[in-house]
């Protein structure tokens, strides 16, 4: 639903502003290396150091205006696991995952509960949910934690934040801890690119992504969009949020690889003009997890909110064909059904 999708990027954002390779070896040349590193915050305001965002509202208003090449008319097809989410209250004999929905994944590792994105509402602002949450909200236990990426609707969704258990602790990237304090949530730490917090066992450690941000009640850019490394001491887990593509997974790779899982978005990913420099298209999405040195991929932002111009369920296709174009391994990318529950291989 291209309107729906005008409207969550026009209400969340009043928008002022790869190639195949192989596993473990793209090169990174040091003036990009650097830009990793580099200051990113000038104004009050965010920004990107290796690329500044590079499109308009008037390319906004160019993309609504345009044609859709895709055909949208077939219903989409999404498959859905029945799951209760009782496991989630005992103990994991290694580690799971289960995917809920868009960027929305319960880690299960071992007694231990985090959430990616944690969205469980009826609504990304405008777009409506297509398929319901793969478990229960009421099943996440209250020692669980959760990660988030950014502060767009499709990723960050107040009823969800107030829903969940007020114990939860909460790991936001900077300019969002006062959005949590307001709702209540006082466990939250906002950290910085490249800054670690520790919870029990867990290091986390906050990354750069290629995104921006934007909400009715925050400015564009005024609060900091990241990517996330959830290091258990047994497993690494990589949560990309929403991002293009970018060196910074091949310096990811370099510095933390090798990693248990990499969760990625696949979808919302057309026309790639002026989607291209926010979001992934599935054969990008692979190479970030070539780069990424990962032994698994899960494929997320996809089957859930309708936000472009592509069908909300051609992204595991468009992934399959990539990972074979490439001579992958099948066997390591992973589309699961909405309240699938996937057990990490020891």
């Amino acid at each position: 639903m291209r309107a729906g999708a005008a409207l969550l990027l026009a209400a969340s954002a009043w928008l002022a502003c790869v190639a195949a390779g192989s596993e473990g070896d793209l090169p990174v040349s040091e003036p990009e290396r650097s830009s990793l590193y580099a200051p990113h915050r000038e104004g009050g305001r965010f920004f990107n150091p290796w690329r500044r965002q590079d499109w308009s509202f008037v390319d906004l208003l160019r993309w609504q205006l345009s044609p859709n090449r895709f055909d949208k008319s077939r219903p989409p097809q999404v498959r859905v696991v029945a799951n209760d989410g009782a496991r989630l209250a005992g103990v994991e004999g290694s580690a799971s995952v289960t995917w809920v929905g868009h960027a929305t994944l319960a880690v299960h590792d071992e007694g231990d509960v985090f959430l990616t994105d944690p969205h469980f509402g009826e609504r990304a602002l405008i777009p409506k949910r297509l398929v319901p949450p793969g478990i229960p909200i009421e099943s996440v236990p209250p020692h669980a934690f959760a990660i988030v990426s950014h502060n767009h609707y499709d990723h960050l969704d107040a009823w969800s934040v107030e829903k969940l258990p007020a114990s939860m602790g909460w790991y936001v990237p900077l300019g969002l801890g006062d959005w949590f304090r307001a709702r209540g949530r006082d466990d939250v730490t906002e950290l910085d690119w490249w800054q670690s917090a520790q919870r029990g066992r867990f290091t986390i450690t906050c990354l750069p992504s290629q995104h921006w941000s934007r909400r009715i009640e925050q400015g564009i850019n005024e609060s900091l969009w990241c990517a996330w490394l959830v290091d258990s001491g047994e497993r690494k887990y990589f949560f990309a949020g929403d991002t293009g593509y970018f060196h910074g997974f091949a310096e990811f790779g370099r510095r933390f690889g090798p990693i248990d899982v990499a969760m990625l978005p696949i979808g919302a990913y057309e026309p790639r003009w002026f989607m291209g420099y926010q979001h992934m298209n599935p054969a990008e999405s692979y190479q970030a997890f070539l780069d990424l040195r990962a032994e698994h991929m899960i494929g997320m932002h996809w089957g859930t909110f309708d936000l472009t111009d592509e069908p909300v369920d051609l992204a595991p296709k468009a992934l399959a064909e990539a990972v074979a174009k490439a001579g992958g391994d099948a066997s390591r990318t992973l589309v699961l059904g909405v309240g699938e529950r996937w057990h990490v291989p020891e």
